[in-house]
């Protein structure tokens, strides 16, 4: 018995999740659209694993406003509700505290968080610093 290989890298592709692009000010017209694409991208297992995710990149949103936060509330009760969840990419800080103050809260993903993230983490074990003659005792 033989199969066609499945395309792609398997492995990779079900922990990479997918990214729905939301950009300009969206009327409430396209919410539905836009919740509509959720939902198959979560369903056609692009969110990936047993707690599929769906990757919102925000940046191109537009001015944070009641606008922005109705969208995002709506997508994340569409992910809820298909058994997934969505993660913001790259939210204004505005629009991030304008989410705050209405008491949503969503994950969060920033470009070069993981750089970041890894200057922070401890030293492998085996690497020592240099100490040179004279300096302070810590």
């Amino acid at each position: 018995m033989s199969y066609g290989r499945p395309s792609g890298l398997p492995f990779v592709d079900a922990m990479t999740p997918a990214v729905l692009v939301l950009a300009g000010p969206v009327t409430r017209e396209e919410v539905t659209g836009l919740c509509e694409d959720l939902r198959a991208l979560l369903g056609t297992g692009g969110g990936g694993g047993r707690d599929p995710v769906v990757v919102c990149d925000v940046a191109g949103l537009g001015p944070p406003g009641l606008g922005a936060v109705e969208l995002l509330a709506r997508l994340q009760l569409a992910a809820r509700r298909a058994g997934g969840r969505i993660r913001l990419r790259d939210p204004a800080p505005a629009l991030l505290a304008f989410l705050d103050l209405v008491g949503l809260s969503f994950d969060v993903e920033v470009e070069g968080q993981r750089e970041r993230e890894a200057e922070q983490r401890e030293p492998a074990l085996g690497v020592e610093e240099a100490v040179e003659p004279g300096d302070p005792a810590v």
